[in-house]
C-alpha cells in the first residue's frame, strides 16, 4: 500500500516516539482508516529506514541507555570467552586472564546445560576465581563450589556477576 509523504512523517514520528509496531497498526487504523496487517506495518517501518529508541527500557532501569551498553561489553566479553575455550569447556590459557585481572566479573553460558538446570555457565570473578553457577525451574539462582568450597566472593562481584548474568540472559533470550 502507499501512503503519502505526511502519512509516511507520522509513521516515522510514532516510531521515533517509541510506539511498537502493534501501536503504530493501530494509530494508522485511528488516524487514517488505513487497514495493514502488523507484517505490512513492519516492513512498512522498515522501508521508512526507522530506528527505534526503546525509552521505555531505559525508563524501568532508570539508566539512560546504558543497559545496551552493559548487554554490548557482555556480548563483547563472552566472544573473548568463548574463543579461549577448549572443547572440554576448560579455560585455555591464551591471556585469559585480562578481565580477571582489570578488576571484572565475567559470566558465560554454557553450550550444554547442567542437568537439572534451565541454564547454567561459569562466572570468572574479581579475584581471578572461576565458578559454575545454574538457575533451576524453580528460579533458585546458585553457585557450584570450585577447587576452595569455602570461598565466598565479595558483595560487590556478587551484585556485578547478578546484573551481567541478567544481561547475558536477556541477550540470549532466557
Amino acid at each position: 500500500m502507499d501512503l503519502s509523504p505526511s502519512q509516511k512523517e507520522s509513521v516515522q514520528k510514532w516510531a521515533s516516539e517509541g510506539a511498537s509496531i502493534a501501536q503504530i497498526q493501530n494509530l494508522l487504523k485511528e488516524e487514517f482508516s488505513i487497514g495493514m496487517t502488523y507484517m505490512d506495518v513492519r516492513f512498512l517501518v522498515d522501508d521508512l529506514g526507522v530506528v527505534y529508541s526503546d525509552k521505555k527500557e531505559d525508563e524501568e532501569n532508570g539508566d539512560g541507555g546504558s543497559t545496551q551498553e552493559a548487554i554490548e561489553e557482555g556480548a563483547s566479553n563472552q566472544d573473548n570467552f568463548e574463543s579461549n575455550s577448549n572443547l572440554n569447556g576448560e579455560e585455555a590459557d591464551l591471556g585469559s586472564t585480562e578481565t580477571a585481572e582489570s578488576g571484572a566479573v565475567f559470566v558465560d553460558v554454557d553450550a550444554v546445560i547442567r542437568p537439572g538446570s534451565l541454564v547454567s555457565g561459569t562466572v570468572r570473578f574479581s579475584d581471578g576465581v572461576s565458578l559454575g553457577w545454574q538457575l533451576t525451574s524453580t528460579g533458585q539462582l546458585g553457585l557450584i563450589p570450585g577447587e576452595d568450597p569455602e570461598y565466598r566472593p565479595s558483595n560487590s562481584d556478587i551484585q556485578s556477576f547478578q546484573s551481567q548474568l541478567q544481561a547475558v540472559l536477556k541477550q540470549k533470550g532466557f
